[in-house]
């Protein structure tokens, strides 16, 4: 599995059939074979998009797939439903868009306290035994709950094992570092980092304002986007570009290459607007970071610790 990989989450709202492809043709020309998408993404546009793409671009034996259910779109409102039956549905809904007999890594997208752990868990080891996933893992779990879900599945023989979590890490947003790193690693679980680039911020691209063409701008993800336009982010953006100066590389290369790195990431996920975009994103893959860089920004961007994480 390549250490970067490439996420889908604008495919089919605002990267358009064409651009995804040349996405995904400059993605495997550099190595990458791990592609995540999830059924919510578009509303399944993004999974359409990617599946009509596979094979006329890269044979579907030279990819890692990647699939996530559990949260629906209804209305224009974000819904919450990870009982048996709606992931089970999700899941099939996303074989049949992606034209597969099965993906590789199954997540359940998010946490809800509305359904039994066991229930969700129990549609996880029936789409491994039927052969609908290969793998599974879970996203977007608090320590707690990463801990619970891993060691219900380790508890009998014959349940699906989780090996991965998905979870936002950054240099902006280090917050899994206080529980989530530690329980993934104590229980086998691989960390995918998503938005590695702070939802865009550590490009550097809004230091002066807003580009008409960037997520902030669009009515999708400024939301998304604007949690990172604060302050503390700026001082964090500022040091990124000083180091990235001093390198000769760009400030993105610098960001990713830094959680791509960190203990227990498996792969951080990438996304472009563009494919030339992802070429520069991709460069990333050839750096590494001296030592008294790294130290700098772990220093700027160092997460709040305290009780219980830390005890005096």
């Amino acid at each position: 599995m390549s250490r970067l990989a490439l996420g889908t989450m604008t495919w089919g709202r605002d990267t358009d059939q064409h651009e995804a492809r040349d996405q995904l043709e400059a993605f495997v020309e550099a190595g990458g074979t791990l592609v995540d998408t999830a059924a919510s993404y578009g509303d399944g546009q993004s999974e359409r998009v990617l599946g009509d793409l596979l094979e006329a671009v890269v044979p579907r034996g030279d990819v890692v797939l990647a699939t996530k259910s559990g949260v629906l779109r209804a209305l224009g409102s974000r819904v919450v439903d990870v009982s048996r039956k709606a992931m089970l549905d999700q899941l099939d809904a996303s074989l049949d868009r992606l034209d597969i007999d099965y993906v590789d890594l199954w997540q359940v997208e998010t946490w809800s306290d509305e359904v039994p752990l066991e229930e969700t868990l129990a549609a996880v080891d029936y789409a491994v035994s039927t052969g609908r996933a290969r793998y599974v893992g879970i996203s977007n779990y608090a320590g707690w709950q990463t801990g619970w879900s891993a060691s219900h599945q380790a508890a009998a023989p014959g349940r699906a094992p989780l090996v991965s979590t998905q979870v936002e890490y950054s240099l902006v947003q280090r917050g899994i570092e206080r529980e989530v790193v530690r329980a993934a690693s104590s229980l086998g679980l691989g960390v995918l980092a998503w938005s590695p680039l702070g939802r865009g911020v550590l490009t550097g691209k809004y230091r002066s304002g807003t580009p008409a063409d960037s997520r902030a701008a669009s009515p999708h993800f400024s939301r998304f986007v604007d949690v990172y336009l604060d302050q503390r982010s700026r001082q964090i953006v500022e040091a990124v570009c000083t180091a990235a100066e001093g390198l000769a590389v760009q400030p993105l290369e610098v960001a990713l290459a830094w959680v791509r790195d960190q203990p227990g990431v498996g792969a951080a996920i990438v996304g472009a607007r563009t494919a030339a975009q992802l070429r520069g994103v991709l460069a990333a893959e050839e750096l590494t970071l001296p030592d008294e860089i790294r130290t700098a920004l772990d220093e700027v961007s160092a997460p709040i610790w305290g009780y219980p994480e830390r005890r005096r």
